[in-house]
């Protein structure tokens, strides 16, 4: 056998035995899809907050405000699930594939536990009525969601979860919620999204 023949079988292997430990089957498009949900359910809560009356007081006093807030955040978040799962089977179909295997499940398992304790925490808050808390809180603990996921698949999503975390301290530390929340969910998806998609799907 050439030698250019064993570099051959060995890049073979090591592609079939990453696609066995790793999930390939995420979506470029759905980040980008993502992203434009974010950015248009951060227009729609800034618009509702500029047109209510009384702009003086603390959000805790304009529960309008927050029950719309809620229901949005609720509903992107449903779709961006949707729309992650949905984009992702169709591309696990066409690589003859089951979006549903092993590898999907640890990387369900891993990320899943910061996401649905970043989910409690931001009840917790809405409880105890810290409502500026919550942009933050959002972006630290899908940062540590993805980070946490990123071993079972594409090595950029670690680097996602890194910027998400540090834009939801940032955020903490100088207010400013919705326009670090818009960014990181928005704009950051977009730019991964289109980046995933050239890179690994054209």
């Amino acid at each position: 056998m050439e030698e250019k023949d064993v570099y051959a079988e060995l890049s073979s292997i090591r592609n079939l035995m990453e696609r066995s430990s790793k999930f390939m089957s995420l979506s470029g498009l759905a980040g980008v899809l993502v992203g434009f949900y974010a950015l248009a359910a951060a227009w729609f809560v800034a618009r509702i907050t500029l047109n209510h009356e009384d702009m003086g007081s603390p959000l805790e006093d304009k529960p309008v405000i927050l029950r719309a807030m809620i229901v949005v955040a609720l509903f992107v978040l449903l779709l961006s699930m949707l729309t992650s799962y949905w984009l992702s089977r169709r591309k696990a179909r066409k690589k003859n594939e089951n979006v549903w295997n092993p590898v999907s499940k640890r990387l369900l398992m891993a990320s899943g536990v910061p996401f649905l304790t970043g989910g409690l925490f931001v009840a917790i808050l809405i409880l105890k009525e810290m409502h500026t808390l919550i942009p933050g809180v959002c972006l630290i603990f899908y940062g540590l969601a993805l980070y946490a996921g990123s071993q079972f698949t594409f090595k950029e999503i670690r680097w996602l979860g890194i910027v998400e975390i540090i834009l939801g301290l940032t955020s903490m530390y100088f207010g400013n919620g919705l326009i670090f929340w818009a960014f990181g969910f928005g704009i950051l998806h977009i730019v991964y999204g289109i980046y995933m998609h050239f890179k690994y799907e054209r």
